[in-house]
């Protein structure tokens, strides 16, 4: 689970605060959109999860470690257990798909025999069977976000956090990414997704995260849709924390 509980960050002491009394609670297994114009607060708030910024105030819970408690030496151990991936890819470029793959599993101490066993089951989890040997700039964009999310997933994290993980994809490829982020939530992993897309997130019908200013203005439980003007900020309905359907994915390939 995820729980942020009344937090709130500035970035210096005059600044409009980036997270402004912001409280929000994940459930495990859930899949969420995090929606917001250029400069509300979405980057703060993954890199709060990430522990990259520590808020001013609240607190922060996420898969039972409490951040207050959380000592430096095992910060290495929590971000393993959540998956990041970026809009620039962030690839390797003198590295193979497979050797950017494994790269993930090598800073964390895995064998080679974990390795040879683990990258060719993630490569054909997210559709790279027969890319093995290509270097970043001999496939296409959309290839490239697979292996950035092959990378991410390698660890097996609890959570993945996608940033804007369609931004320079066309609206086919875009489809075929959050294909492949649904099959990794429906193996039981929370999946963020921070995005730009009006008609992924109004097609997806699942739960969708507004932030305006720092602070939370609309949480849409379920089947919500792509809402960034509101004049008031919006209470949470609470509901059964059950998976939703994603009709958009019928027939799209993982």
């Amino acid at each position: 689970m995820i729980l942020l509980d009344r937090v709130s960050k500035r970035y210096s002491l005059h600044a409009t605060p980036a997270l402004d009394n912001v409280s929000l609670q994940v459930d495990p297994g859930e899949f969420l959109f995090i929606i917001g114009r250029s400069g509300a607060g979405k980057s703060t708030l993954i890199r709060m999860l990430t522990h990259e910024e520590i808020p001013d105030s609240g607190k922060i819970i996420v898969g039972g470690i409490d951040y207050d408690d959380l000592k430096e030496k095992h910060i290495p151990h929590l971000r393993r257990r959540i998956g990041v991936v970026f809009q620039d890819f962030k690839l390797l470029p003198t590295r193979t798909v497979f050797e950017n793959i494994a790269f993930s599993l090598e800073i964390v101490g895995a064998s080679n025999s974990e390795i040879k066993r683990t990258v060719p089951k993630i490569i054909d989890l997210v559709g790279l069977t027969g890319k093995e040997n290509h270097f970043p700039d001999q496939i296409a964009g959309g290839e490239k976000q697979r292996v950035a999310i092959a990378r991410s997933v390698a660890r097996q994290p609890k959570i993945l956090i996608a940033d804007e993980p369609t931004a320079n994809l066309d609206p086919e490829t875009s489809r075929e990414i959050m294909a492949l982020l649904t099959k990794i939530n429906q193996l039981g992993t929370t999946v963020l997704v921070t995005t730009h897309n009006k008609m992924i997130v109004d097609d997806f019908g699942t739960r969708v995260v507004t932030i305006r200013d720092g602070k939370i203005i609309v949480d849409q439980k379920e089947s919500g849709k792509y809402t960034l003007d509101v004049t008031e900020p919006v209470r949470e309905v609470k509901s059964p924390g059950h998976a939703v359907k994603r009709n958009i994915l019928k027939g799209d390939k993982a």
